[in-house]
């Protein structure tokens, strides 16, 4: 074969399915398109990437060459921007993940912060008589209404709205007091 010096002559040929003039083409671009990828990038190894998929791409790529610019420089403008087109994606990936991440630190501490309230309030609840507790246990643990709890309970529907009223008095009573079960334990 016979050498051919001209870049956009050996485009034009690898456009057309010459393989021996795309060989010559990456042989004689490969580095530059890496240069350009490798100064946007900062990262020997994304550079690498980023330029070994330009040149997977290229047979396509040089269909669409229309050679109004010069061959190095058509090179330039699609390394430079395949790399930012990186940096973009890689910036988003960043945002996301970081993201998730204060998502996913919320939601424990929100975890953690109900945890925390149930155990005090279940701890609250352990000072209660018998009777309020199991007041307690059927209106808030099992949902039941007042008519429902005293059936439950052999009581008079009235008791168990009077319970309520004296346990949501006591559990205030304990919030306020200065102890460790008391004040900061629902702050």
């Amino acid at each position: 074969m016979e050498t051919i010096e001209n870049d956009e002559e050996l485009a034009t040929r690898a456009a057309l399915g010459d393989a021996a003039a795309f060989r010559g083409l990456l042989q004689r671009h490969y580095d530059r398109v890496f240069r350009a990828a490798y100064s946007i990038l900062q990262n020997q190894s994304e550079a690498e990437d980023i330029t070994q998929e330009i040149w997977a791409a290229m047979p396509r790529k040089l269909r669409n060459w229309r050679g109004d610019a010069k061959l190095t420089s058509w090179l330039h403008r699609i390394a430079l921007n395949a790399a930012k087109d990186s940096l973009r994606r890689s910036a988003s990936r960043k945002r996301t993940a970081a993201g998730y991440a204060e998502m996913e630190t919320l939601t424990r501490g929100a975890a953690a912060d109900t945890e925390t309230r149930l155990k005090w309030l279940q701890t609250a609840l352990d000072t209660l008589s018998d009777d309020l507790r199991a007041t307690a246990a059927l209106t808030l643990g099992e949902q039941m209404n007042f008519a429902q709890a005293a059936e439950v309970l052999g009581v008079a529907e009235g008791t168990v709205a009077w319970r309520m009223s004296e346990i949501r008095r006591r559990l205030k009573t304990i919030a306020a007091q200065d102890t460790p079960l008391g004040k900061g334990a629902l702050a």
